[in-house]
């Protein structure tokens, strides 16, 4: 929870994205604001096609430069990661900010092992030994629940269940500690009993590491049960932003009030106000 004294990790301002590889540039993403502080996490909800991911992979650095427009700031620690240079966004991208997808089939490497994976931000960020990133790395694997961590190590993704290939990826994405991780639909291709495990984690790394998780879902009893605040995305605009008790409890705009309704067991998940 932030605290009224803290400063923002993550500050952005005025962000539009405008694709240039089609006929007619395309403006994806109008002016979204969102700070993220210490520790805190927030929710960015709304139906495939508004944006929300679009902020997501800017945030990490992770939209292509040459054939699309980016306008406006994001600032962490000190830097803005829109200008910045390759150099500085690599130092960033993994040891500060970490980011987990939606499907872990496409982001893990099919031939390489689960352990070569997950030490892979060491490799890029630290000077340890070999020995020294099994050990972080074995560690880090025990601390995402998975059984047996020494076999998982050795495994190819082929091998791991969907929900266990979820929990390599938050353990390669949490390896170097970022001070903020990324969910971008995490819980999606996971059944219901799983989902709610992966969500349980995210809950407890926040806890103990006070990691700040800035969550990208379409489903809204997710964004109720994990995080502090919401905005709400339509069309490339934030339509409403605000606590999450205050936006589910008393949305402001139709389009809130529409995703509410079409979700029966939004009152049982959400804080009383």
């Amino acid at each position: 929870m932030k605290m009224e004294q803290d400063r923002p990790l993550l500050a952005v301002h005025g962000l539009n994205i405008e694709f240039h590889d089609v006929m007619v540039p395309e403006t994806v993403v109008y002016d979204f604001e969102l700070e993220l502080y210490p520790g805190e996490i927030v929710g960015i909800v709304g139906e495939s096609g508004s944006g929300k991911s679009m902020c997501a992979l800017a945030i990490a650095g992770l939209l292509r430069r040459h054939d699309m427009q980016k306008r406006g700031k994001i600032l962490f620690d000190g830097q803005d990661l829109l200008t910045c240079s390759r150099s500085v966004l690599r130092r960033v991208q993994g040891r500060d900010i970490g980011i987990v997808f939606q499907e872990p089939m496409s982001s893990l490497n099919p031939v390489r092992r689960i352990g070569w994976q997950v030490e892979e931000s060491l490799r890029i960020h630290t000077e340890l030994s070999k020995a020294q990133r099994y050990e972080k790395t074995i560690r880090m694997l025990r601390d995402v629940e998975l059984a047996e961590p020494e076999r998982v190590y050795r495994q190819y993704p082929h091998e791991l269940s969907g929900g266990m290939r979820q929990r390599v990826m938050i353990a390669a994405a949490m390896i170097c500690e970022p001070q903020i991780l990324i969910a971008d639909e995490p819980t999606t291709a996971l059944d219901v009993t799983v989902q709610f495990q992966i969500m349980e984690l995210l809950k407890r790394i926040n806890r103990e590491k006070n990691t700040a998780i800035l969550f990208i879902s379409h489903d809204l009893s997710l964004v109720a049960r994990l995080c502090e605040r919401v905005l709400v995305m339509q069309g490339g605009y934030i339509r409403e932003s605000g606590s999450v008790a205050a936006i589910f409890h008393h949305p402001q705009e139709e389009y809130t009030k529409k995703l509410i309704a079409a979700i029966p067991t939004i009152p049982t998940v959400l804080p009383n106000v």
